[in-house]
């Protein structure tokens, strides 16, 4: 008797996998999207509870020592931005599916049919932030024939509809 969950495994990165849809990829990053706020929240709330302890400028605003705005916007935007990274990666590095991609059956994964490597996810996630900031364009260029998206070919990784399980 087979081991079911490495037959799942086998299923995942074999070579006959269609590319996904954009629609598709939108979606899931909606649900993503929703779970990382929630993450963030959190974050963000642990920043502001300790960064008082920390030395850090802080504003006095109507009698209530707050931290510093330009402190913040320096401390908690890149945070933020490694939080998003690390959460991607880790799905990506564990699987190839984020909870949203797992919602609509996608699997990102290397060109190769292998997991994402560490590299990749960083390659992946700096090309994703271009081909959002170029207004989506890097997103529509799943249109095309080649039916990938600019931080897919960046990345040498792929975006694949997973089949349902047995």
């Amino acid at each position: 008797m087979s081991d079911p969950s490495a037959d799942r495994q086998q299923d995942l990165f074999r070579d006959d996998l269609p590319p996904a849809p954009l629609w598709r990829r939108l979606v899931a990053m909606i649900y993503d999207g929703l779970l990382l706020i929630a993450v963030w929240f959190i974050v963000a709330g642990i920043l502001v509870s300790i960064y008082p302890k920390t030395g850090l400028p802080m504003d006095d605003v109507s009698g209530v020592m707050v931290p510093s705005e330009a402190a913040l916007h320096w401390l908690l935007f890149p945070l933020l931005l490694l939080v998003t990274w690390g959460f991607y990666a880790w799905f990506w590095t564990h699987g190839g599916q984020t909870l949203g991609m797992r919602a609509w059956k996608l699997l990102s994964r290397d060109i190769h049919r292998r997991p994402m490597t560490l590299l990749q996810t960083v390659s992946r996630f700096l090309s994703g932030l271009i081909s959002t900031g170029l207004l989506g364009i890097g997103w529509l260029i799943a249109l095309l024939p080649a039916k990938q998206t600019l931080h897919d070919s960046l990345s040498s990784t792929e975006t694949v509809v997973v089949p349902k399980a047995r």
